[in-house]
């Protein structure tokens, strides 16, 4: 009997208290998509840390592109200063190249001047070339011995002519043949012009007489002298005077060639 009665009872129902403790049915767990909530926090902090990464190195980023912009201004500032101090020396040194293109302009007026003095000292000087050396000659008998014999003047002429001095130039060489030149400064100028003028009796041998100049001047004449003979050549009447070249009367300013003529 007792049997049938527990058959006969009703189903004992499920009250909302014996619901909530199942966890497979429990709200708090889970999430409409079916995640659990610890996995979306999960997932939620890893984006969050991933994004604390990307925020230091924007950081990182912002300190370096503070630390170069930094340095560029102070390289502008360093440009700005080398500018000035380059513009200061580009100013120094133009002053100084005009200094110095002044003081070669000076320095060969000097120097011009000094060959004008040197040249007007040897204007009462000639040059005797190729006469014999002999030892302890006396060079001032040998000059006019030989201003008799070659250029032709009478003897009292010679006899009267004055010299202040007379001697060889340069040392004597050793094994040398060709005898060395020698200078005689005449007393007067008019003597130095007469024996001067008979140097056309040299003509065919090898003597020579000439004005003595400075080296400078012998330099600038032996440029000059094919130039004359040149113009002579095409009927010029070209004539050397001292270093300067007269072409018909008229002073020649071929400046490619003598660039001291003016």
């Amino acid at each position: 009997m007792k049997k049938n009665q527990n058959a006969c009872s009703p189903v004992k129902s499920e009250t909302p208290s014996s619901k909530r403790s199942c966890p497979a049915d429990s709200p708090e767990t889970t999430s409409p998509t079916g995640k659990s909530f610890t996995d979306i926090l999960d997932s939620i902090d890893k984006r969050l840390s991933s994004f604390d990464a990307r925020l230091s190195l924007v950081e990182i980023l912002h300190r370096e592109f503070k630390s170069l912009r930094e340095s560029l201004e102070f390289s502008q500032q360093q440009v700005e200063t080398l500018a000035a101090e380059n513009a200061s020396l580009r100013d120094s040194v133009k002053s100084l190249t005009e200094n110095v293109t002044h003081l070669n302009e000076e320095n060969k007026r000097i120097k011009e001047t000094v060959i004008d003095l040197q040249a007007r000292s040897m204007r009462d000087n000639l040059v005797f070339s190729g006469i014999p050396e002999s030892t302890e000659e006396d060079a001032e008998a040998t000059v006019k011995s030989f201003i008799k014999t070659y250029l032709k003047l009478p003897e009292d002429t010679v006899e009267n002519i004055c010299f202040e001095r007379v001697h060889r130039l340069g040392a004597k060489k050793p094994g040398t043949p060709r005898p060395r030149p020698i200078v005689a400064k005449f007393g007067y100028f008019k003597q130095k012009e007469q024996v001067k003028s008979r140097g056309r009796e040299l003509k065919g041998t090898d003597f020579s007489v000439n004005d003595q100049f400075p080296k400078e001047i012998l330099e600038r004449r032996k440029v000059l002298f094919p130039i004359r003979r040149s113009l002579i050549q095409k009927g010029s009447r070209a004539v050397i005077a001292v270093d300067r070249l007269y072409v018909d009367g008229r002073l020649y300013r071929d400046l490619s060639t003598t660039p001291w003529l003016y």
